[in-house]
């Protein structure tokens, strides 16, 4: 432990002109007595390590000294390409690797570039999860993501949706997906691919053995038809609809988006009105209502009947509500 935040010490000082022992003890979260101590047990390794006195002073290298400590571990290199998901890399347990990654990407920079990653930081920054939720960390994730990261088989218990944990079973976990706040591991069982969500699994054992990883295996195109798959099997109903111009460019915003621009490339030109009438493929007439409710009058529900039912009793609810004294 202290062999690591000594290298990284030097990685620090390497990459700045000068650091206040303040400045290096909450970089390195230890107090600045520690900084003192690992500043002088540096000093007796030969690691010529200068402390100004004074208001103004510090710790520094002497005499553009270069260390060559600079060579990334594989999971500093491997937390290096997801850097730019800092909530991603917590969760997983890499924050420290990529911390060290970048370090020492700093440290062989020329001087000129070592600001490169302050000014890209503040000009990207990537907020995986949806408005209005708080994401919890799956409890499991880190031991899901150690196993990724080696390609270690795991015995696992999931929990699908309604029921209790089933039998254990083993798995290859190729790799993880974060969606809009929620983890999903994607691996292989027996001789298939699926996902599952990390927080149904109720009880996981890393194994010693490695699996064989299929290196043809492409994670973002599994996902996408994964995804793509599972939108269209809960879209069980169909709903009529007539859209003015306004639901038109809105629908999309308020439905299921691949289904709302199939069905308007499906539609026929609009009629004489503006309006354009669709048939939208929906999961339930439930979700439809909720749905669509929120296109107003920009809307009209032409089948089925009991959903333009629906709709025709909360129009008289609210014009009720709107026209009382």
């Amino acid at each position: 432990m202290r062999a690591a935040r000594l290298i990284r010490m030097v990685l620090l000082l390497q990459s700045r002109p000068a650091m206040t022992a303040a400045e290096l003890a909450q970089e390195l979260e230890v107090s600045e007595r520690t900084i003192t101590r690992d500043a002088q047990a540096l000093s007796e390794a030969g690691v010529p390590v200068y402390a100004d006195r004074g208001r103004a002073g510090g710790y520094r290298l002497v005499g553009g000294y270069r260390t060559r400590l600079t060579g990334l571990a594989r999971d500093e290199a491997e937390a290096l390409f997801l850097s730019g998901l800092p909530s991603a890399l917590r969760e997983m347990g890499l924050e420290d690797a990529a911390s060290a990654a970048r370090l020492k990407v700093s440290a062989a920079l020329l001087p000129s570039l070592r600001d490169a990653s302050a000014t890209a930081s503040q000009r990207f920054h990537l907020d995986a999860p949806g408005w209005y939720q708080e994401p919890a960390t799956p409890a499991l994730l880190p031991v899901v993501a150690e196993a990724v990261w080696d390609d270690r088989t795991v015995l696992a218990r999931y929990r699908r949706a309604g029921r209790d944990a089933g039998a254990e079973r083993e798995l290859a976990p190729y790799g993880l997906v974060l969606k809009a706040g929620v983890w999903y591991l994607c691996a292989r069982a027996g001789d298939d691919f699926r996902v599952y969500r990390i927080d149904r699994f109720t009880a996981m054992t890393v194994s010693d053995t490695r699996f064989v990883r299929d290196e043809s295996f492409d994670l973002p195109a599994f996902w996408d038809e994964r995804a793509a798959g599972f939108a269209r099997s809960i879209l069980r109903t169909e709903v009529t609809l007539r859209l003015s111009e306004t639901a038109v460019r809105r629908l999309p915003h308020a439905v299921d988006r691949v289904a709302a621009r199939d069905a308007l490339d499906a539609a026929g030109p609009p009629g004489h009105d503006g309006w354009t009438t669709v048939t939208l493929p929906v999961e339930s007439l439930d979700v439809a209502y909720g749905q669509l409710l929120a296109l107003g009058p920009e809307l009209e529900i032409l089948e089925p009947a009991a959903l333009r039912s629906r709709f025709a009793a909360a129009a008289e609810a609210l014009h009720a509500l709107y026209v009382r004294p």
